[in-house]
């Protein structure tokens, strides 16, 4: 579904990523865990095609991301940024059937189908009661179900999140997390994303991808990644691991004071 050859990321003079060499299968569900700067929105942006990699490709399907033309290129992928700016008074029903555009070439407005499953992503997200909103009148969190819900609108097999459970509250946070994890299960959907809440990625994650901010990386299983020490050493911090009945619970040690 995904994969990368000998990709190459920088800022400046520094190296953020060296020959990423990375295969992302049909179905699975990988985190990218780092500290803050170690490049893991750079990343997510070249996989999405919005920056242009310092060194080697990124191929979708087995075909680069060069030649892919837009069109097609916006129904095999979606991207969620991590942060974006409302600048126009659209309604929330609109901002999520602009997702639906990828499949309308040929036409400009939108059929009952795009109206049913802008629907249905907001009743998944459940803000369907926000429909007619002024976007620009959401809270955080809201504004950040909208987003999710015009990525599943997209309905594309490629799913790219940077940090979905931004602004979510707990509740919130563990359903987007729990629907992600199914989309893979379920329809065979191909999830890669970015979070800093260790036991929430580990929970639905079936790999991981490690980065350390200086070209070195580590992707594998979940469970072959996702430990104590390799943790430790490239988030610069050390961390514990506590097992809760199936689920692994990471916490960062105190500072001694």
């Amino acid at each position: 579904m995904l994969a990368t050859e000998h990709l190459q990321l920088r800022v400046g003079v520094r190296t953020l990523v060296a020959d990423l060499d990375w295969r992302v299968g049909a179905g699975e569900c990988w985190s990218i865990i780092g500290r803050n700067g170690a490049g893991k929105s750079t990343l997510m942006r070249a996989l999405a095609g919005l920056r242009d990699p310092d060194g080697g490709r990124v191929l979708i399907g087995g075909r680069p991301l060069a030649a892919w033309p837009l069109e097609q290129l916006a129904r095999q992928r979606a991207f969620l940024a991590q942060s974006r700016s409302d600048a126009f008074a659209y309604t929330v029903i609109e901002t999520v059937l602009s997702a639906r555009h990828p499949y309308h070439s040929n036409s400009y407005w939108e059929n009952s189908d795009d109206h049913r499953i802008a629907l249905q992503a907001l009743a998944s997200m459940e803000v369907d009661d926000l429909a007619g909103r002024d976007v620009r009148t959401l809270s955080g969190g809201e504004r950040q179900r909208v987003a999710i819900a015009a990525l599943l609108a997209q309905d594309t097999p490629l799913l790219l999140l940077d940090e979905p459970a931004n602004a979510l509250d707990l509740a919130h946070q563990v359903s987007v997390m729990g629907l992600l994890a199914k989309l893979c299960r379920q329809q065979g959907k191909t999830v890669v994303m970015i979070g800093h809440d260790l036991s929430l990625a580990h929970g639905i994650s079936t790999h991981a991808l490690l980065l350390m901010g200086d070209g070195r990386w580590l992707a594998g299983a979940r469970d072959d990644v996702m430990q104590a020490p390799i943790l430790s050493q490239y988030l610069h911090h050390p961390i514990d691991v506590l097992r809760h009945g199936n689920r692994s619970i990471f916490i960062p040690r105190e500072a001694q004071i």
